[in-house]
């Protein structure tokens, strides 16, 4: 089965402009190969109040995504440090 990347608005307007010039590729790479194939399998569900949305690791970044039968809403794409506070900001926006 293959899934559709779907990216959120703030994933190109801020999130990719932060990442360090030596990541872009390598991030790119890990989301194209797997969340297109096996999100589940690559990802982890994250705990609490961002129950319902997953976690990819690529080095000290996270992609945050949310699965919606073939479809992978990607949320975020920050540092470690920040990524849970910024997505629990851009739900709240969104809803």
């Amino acid at each position: 089965m293959s899934f559709s990347l779907h990216y959120h608005p703030a994933v190109g307007e801020e999130d990719i402009p932060d990442i360090p010039r030596n990541l872009p590729h390598r991030i790119t790479d890990a989301i194209e190969s797997r969340l297109t194939l096996q999100p589940h399998q690559y990802g982890a569900p994250l705990r609490k109040t961002l129950k319902g949305y997953w976690k990819l690791r690529v080095g000290d970044y996270r992609v945050v995504y949310k699965l919606e039968k073939e479809d992978v809403l990607l949320l975020a794409i920050r540092h470690r440090k920040t990524v849970y506070d910024d997505m629990l900001r851009r739900i709240d926006q969104d809803n």
